[in-house]
């Protein structure tokens, strides 16, 4: 997706992507779609680790029976992600501590 504002988007491939719904929706608001190359997930490399780690820490976890109790587990999953989560990509430990070693 390409929204001048807020840079380019290469979503994927999947079928949330690829609906004819979304296609109407992003061209009314004059977005541009670019879709990955087929085959070639390492082109969106960081949203497919994203995604791989929503699965196996969230999702596989819950059976999710409605609407508002997926939103609620998303909701406490994605604050502990962006906040209590080791992240490798600043050195093991947590985006607090992080930012408590930035003040």
């Amino acid at each position: 997706m390409n929204e001048g504002r807020q840079g380019g988007r290469s979503p994927d491939n999947g079928p949330e992507y690829i609906s004819g719904k979304l296609l109407i929706w992003a061209e009314k608001r004059g977005i541009t779609i670019q879709h990955i190359q087929p085959g070639q997930p390492q082109q969106n490399a960081y949203i497919e680790r994203y995604n791989r780690t929503v699965r196996h820490e969230w999702l596989d976890q819950y059976i999710i029976e409605t609407i508002e109790e997926a939103q609620d587990f998303a909701t406490q999953w994605l604050w502990t992600y962006n906040n209590d989560r080791p992240n490798m990509g600043i050195g093991g430990i947590t985006p607090a501590q992080k930012l408590k070693m930035a003040a």
